[in-house]
């Protein structure tokens, strides 16, 4: 791997189509998609979205992730902000070899993984061939 290979990108901000009830900006998270032969993995940076304010909607092939930031914590009132903050928001369009019935999702330090497991007619196999 080299230099060229890895790239930081900045946060892309993005315009959704829902209107919000919120007056901050929505980002896309930057997302890696893993593959082996049982399931995709997909891996959202979403910082300062804790679990209960992930939404992850599976609708018409399409599955959408919000991610609510909470402005400041329990007693803290903010002074100076340099970081952007923002929501999340990201959509992908499934496939048909995505079993959509057993998509897991799970939350830990600012990052979304999902598993979208293959249906099984999608996962390789080898035909055994029988002799006699």
């Amino acid at each position: 791997m080299t230099d060229k290979d890895i790239q930081v990108r900045e946060k892309q901000e993005v315009q959704t189509q829902a209107e919000t009830t919120r007056n901050i900006p929505v980002y896309m998270p930057a997302v890696d998609i893993l593959e082996t032969e049982e399931a995709l993995t997909l891996v959202a940076d979403m910082p300062g979205v804790s679990p209960e304010n992930v939404d992850i909607d599976i609708r018409d092939d399409q599955l959408t992730i919000r991610g609510t930031v909470t402005l400041e914590g329990e007693g803290e009132t903010v002074l100076l902000r340099e970081y952007g903050v923002g929501d999340y928001f990201r959509q992908f369009t499934l496939g048909r070899i995505i079993d959509q019935s057993k998509i897991e999702a799970s939350m830990k330090n600012g990052v979304l993984t999902l598993t979208l497991p293959k249906v099984d007619k999608a996962k390789p196999r080898k035909v055994e061939v029988k002799t006699g």
